[in-house]
């Protein structure tokens, strides 16, 4: 991993127009802040190295490093990453019923990784208005509240960074794919802090194809007159090309063509759609709005799994072969998408005499993905 410190973060990031606002950079020391979903420098630091663009998903990662640390295999490409099972999923009885985004399948495995103390709290992304608001939860009432996708970029990460700094230990994070990569680096230690201590122990990932900038989705709601409280969003599968917003006022579509609009560039050059690095992902299931995608990756997120569906939080089928067909191919496809994009901006594999790379992927996984 090329290390480097916060000159280079605002010269790679901020000033390419690459942040997405995940909040890795943010309450690990003075320098770095967030307000209303925007990342900004308070004060310069002078240190040579820094956790700041160590932890960054959009500065110098080394995907084969990051994936030999989290998964031991290399970056291979493959579509939808390192994983055990493939599952359809949803909601059991014993998950008390909220608004949930498809079939609840997060608030679930969080109320049984919290009901059963597998973790101490969880890092979830709730709503202040109609900004997302991170916040550390402790139990499963909390974790209800937090129920349903908010669509916007979130400085999740910067909570954790601040409960970690707090002495928190064994928390589990709902990540979308930029921030469970970032958590992946924050794990190797990458500035060899002698008093370092990992302070996630569960990762449950969203599958994402972007997150929209939050301020410029609050702009395009008010410009489109949507008023009232917002109880949920979604984009339908194709052929819809709409974002659907639900408030308590009622339901409004706008073309997608207007949304792609405030997508963050950051998010066009991400490889990954479902969280290729976390504990188990979560998404939607094509065609059945009652179910979630669910992807187990590790031994860890297989224990929770059958944890869940023991105490009845979880119940899951098999997921059909087409379902899985069509979800390598999306992810097969925004893998090429972000590649060709990053090599377009000059950001991939960079020569060391041309400048810094966002990311470094080998000539094997390249040509698995760009054959």
């Amino acid at each position: 991993m090329k290390l480097f410190a916060q000159t280079q973060l605002l010269e790679d990031v901020q000033g390419k127009g690459l942040c997405v606002g995940c909040g890795a950079c943010v309450d690990l020391c003075p320098y770095f802040t967030t307000y209303r979903g925007k990342t900004a420098m308070l004060f310069p630091c002078d240190r040579e190295t820094g956790r700041c663009f160590a932890y960054c998903p959009k500065a110098e990662v080394d995907y084969d490093e990051v994936y030999k640390a989290r998964t031991g295999r290399a970056f291979d490409g493959t579509p939808i990453g390192p994983h055990l099972e493939t599952y359809k999923a949803k909601a059991g009885e014993k998950t008390a019923e909220c608004t949930f985004q498809c079939g609840g399948t997060v608030t679930a495995l969080i109320s049984c990784a919290l009901d059963n103390k597998m973790i101490s709290g969880a890092v979830l992304t709730d709503s202040e208005g109609r900004m997302p608001k991170p916040r550390l939860v402790r139990t499963s009432e909390q974790a209800r509240d937090c129920a349903g996708s908010k669509y916007s970029a979130s400085p999740t990460l910067s909570v954790l960074n601040r409960e970690a700094k707090r002495g928190v230990r064994n928390m589990g994070v709902v990540a979308t794919p930029c921030q469970a990569l970032a958590i992946s680096q924050m794990k190797m230690n990458p500035t060899d802090k002698p008093d370092f201590e990992d302070p996630v122990s569960l990762v449950i990932g969203l599958f994402c194809t972007w997150a929209l900038d939050a301020r410029k989705l609050e702009a395009l709601l008010a410009e489109k007159g949507i008023e009232g409280k917002i109880i949920k969003a979604d984009v339908p599968p194709p052929p819809a090309e709409v974002f659907v917003v639900e408030t308590d006022q009622g339901t409004v579509e706008i073309p997608l063509s207007e949304v792609r609009e405030i997508i963050p560039e950051g998010c066009s050059i991400c490889p990954d759609m479902t969280s290729e690095l976390a504990d188990v992902s979560v998404g939607q299931v094509e065609g059945e709005a009652g179910f979630n995608t669910l992807i187990i990756r590790t031994q860890k997120g297989a224990e929770l799994v059958k944890t869940a569906i023991s105490q009845g939080y979880l119940v899951t089928e098999n997921l059909e072969g087409d379902k899985i067909h069509n979800l390598a191919t999306a992810s097969a496809n925004k893998k090429k998408r972000a590649l060709a994009k990053a090599k377009e901006m000059g950001l991939l594999n960079t020569p060391d005499e041309e400048g810094r790379a966002a990311m470094r992927v080998s000539e094997g996984a390249l040509n698995k993905i760009q054959p």
